[in-house]
């Protein structure tokens, strides 16, 4: 049952004002004295001018101050929010969209009962439920809800534009999900076993994935993923219900739960608008969008469906188009390895490959390779299954299995194409990789990807997939294995004393690096979403084919006498790497050694 605002008296004068702030700021120190009125007056002029009504902290967050106390920080609308909970003594909370189970939350209320009294409730057990405002002094709802809701009141302090921003958004959300619920016209407590289960993928009981409500509830999941920075989203269907979940940073989370019907109704939505065969469930489909963000930023996304027990599971990939204009730099190279692979990727012919798993940011690299190499002068192209990312300055070739056009058909045909550069999505079999050298050996630069644990193995694998030698030996030019790490957070990482020596000796081995004096624990704060790490960085282990070791490449070419001669050469394996990236701060030893876990 809902609270309905005409059962409320008008609640009484006791929200806050710029004048008790401005007491309680002074009187902590946070401002000086001689520059408190000026500050105040230019407040006043903010709330005055506002053509909606503003909350004082929020006048006072446009100010734009500096605390007057070391070390000077900004006076955020957040630190102030924080601040005034310390002040009236109610716990700070910081509201994170995907913790919030706003369909239940949601029944607490009605939307306009919350927007009147711009409260939030943000979590609900058995005993009690939390709400939150940003006016501590107004609690005359607090006797109505809690009867309503047969629970305690719990009141936090919360940013109060965020409370107006998820008052609408979670109700409106809420109203979508239970009418699109409803108008599937199926009994979604009943618990369905899984014959009924098939038997409801195989009918047409479902509503239309055009419906209003559907429409909001998807856009509203790309709009989540986008603010949180995801690279995926699982729709992922179960018995009963639908779970959606974002990777952030190489990390699954688990953020909404959804009825099963409706995440079947956004599954068609979004299969619709990738072109997509909507009514064909029974095999794996993949297919891309392009939408924008708020900001008018366009954003692809790369769909791909896989039939499960509970129905389909549809994951899409985000790509951002800012990755392919950033610098090898700030894709996490270290100067003396870009100036290395510039340097090859410079040359006329030859090949290059990237190795690493899945994930591990190959694509990323060779993209942003081409993107800098893709001049006027130069014709680049690619051969991709699927492609991943759109990109002007390429000519793109899709493989397509069911008309037999493989990537060595692709090769074959874009030989014909006159190009200086191509691109060979991945190097999976001996057709394939016959067809690439032969690029590179009629005067082409390839670049190509391998999954290999490291650089020198990658030699092993085509000599595995049968390729001679002697043509590795004319061909090959440069390997670069590569890893992500995530990267401490900058805004809320802390000391965290000298790292173990055992610790150091498995990263750095017999390498003359120092050990950092002080290593950074990840803390967590509201900038990463309280993990402690924000985006990631890569890992590169770059082996420059030398005359040396091209000699070595044999048909009973020993690993470890490669990996020898390549760190002879100047590689840095990737533990090297990950340990130089401990010594400048910029992740951990837990992190370096997760992903470098199968190089030992």
């Amino acid at each position: 049952m809902s609270a309905k605002p005409a059962t409320m008296h008008k609640p009484a004068a006791k929200t806050l004002d710029l004048q008790q702030i401005f007491t309680w700021l002074l009187a902590d120190g946070v401002i000086e004295k001689a520059e408190a009125k000026a500050h105040y007056n230019q407040a006043q002029g903010i709330l005055r001018s506002s053509p909606v009504s503003m909350h004082p902290l929020v006048a006072v967050a446009q100010c734009k101050l500096h605390s007057a106390q070391p070390p000077h920080k900004p006076i955020t609308l957040d630190w102030l929010t924080e601040w005034m909970a310390g002040k009236v003594r109610l716990p700070f909370f910081r509201i994170d969209p995907l913790k919030i189970d706003f369909t239940r939350v949601a029944d607490v209320m009605s939307a306009t009962y919350a927007a009147r009294f711009n409260i939030l409730p943000v979590e609900l057990n058995a005993t009690e439920l939390t709400i939150a405002t940003a006016e501590p002094n107004v609690v005359e709802w607090e006797a109505e809800i809690s009867k309503i809701s047969r629970r305690n009141i719990k009141l936090v302090i919360a940013n109060p534009l965020e409370i107006s921003q998820y008052i609408s958004q979670f109700f409106s959300l809420a109203k979508s999900i239970k009418s699109a619920s409803k108008a599937s016209g199926q009994d979604l407590s009943l618990r369905n076993n899984f014959e009924q289960l098939v038997e409801l993928g195989k009918s047409n009981k479902q509503f239309d994935a055009n419906d209003q409500h559907i429409i909001n509830i998807v856009d509203w999941l790309w709009q989540y993923a986008f603010e949180q920075r995801a690279s995926d989203i699982h729709l992922e269907p179960k018995r009963d219900i639908g779970v959606v979940r974002f990777r952030i940073d190489g990390v699954l989370h688990q953020v909404y739960q959804v009825p099963a019907a409706v995440m079947i109704a956004m599954t068609a939505r979004i299969k619709l608008l990738g072109r997509m065969d909507v009514i064909e469930k029974r095999r794996p489909q993949d297919g891309r969008i392009k939408t924008r963000m708020q900001n008018e930023q366009e954003i692809e996304l790369r769909l791909s469906t896989l039939p499960t027990a509970f129905g389909e599971k549809l994951v899409m990939r985000i790509f951002d188009p800012e990755v392919v204009v950033k610098t090898l730099p700030e894709l996490g190279f270290p100067p003396d390895d870009a100036a290395r692979w510039d340097h090859l990727t410079a040359r006329p012919h030859g090949i290059i490959l990237v190795t690493g798993p899945t994930g591990s940011g190959k694509t990323t690299t060779l993209y942003t390779t081409l993107k800098a190499l893709a001049t006027s002068e130069v014709n680049v192209c690619t051969v991709e299954d699927p492609i991943e990312m759109v990109e002007a300055s390429f000519n793109q070739m899709q493989v397509q299995h069911g008309i037999d056009l493989s990537f060595a058909d692709g090769v074959r045909s874009l030989m014909r194409q006159d190009p200086d550069i191509i691109m060979v999505g991945e190097i999976r079999d001996l057709e394939t990789a016959e067809m690439a050298i032969q690029a590179a050996l009629t005067g082409h630069l390839v670049l190509s990807t391998l999954h290999t644990n490291d650089a020198p193995s990658a030699v092993m694998r085509l000599l595995e997939l049968g390729v001679p030698y002697y043509l590795l030996e004319a061909t090959l030019i440069g390997i670069m294995a590569q890893r992500l790490v995530r990267t401490l957070c900058p805004a809320c990482k802390a000391p965290d004393g000298e790292l173990m020596d055992d610790i150091w000796q498995s990263l750095a081995g017999d390498w003359k690096i120092d050990k950092p004096k002080t290593i950074y624990r990840p803390v967590g704060c509201p900038e990463c979403r309280q993990t402690g790490y924000r985006g990631r960085t890569g890992l590169y282990e770059l082996l420059t084919v030398t005359q040396t070791f091209s000699k070595m490449i044999q048909p009973e070419t020993d690993i470890h006498l490669l990996q020898k001669q390549s760190i002879a050469d100047g590689m840095k394996p990737l533990r090297i790497a990950g340990a130089l990236k401990i010594v400048e701060g910029v992740t951990t030893a837990e992190e370096v050694l997760k992903v470098t876990s199968a190089l030992t």
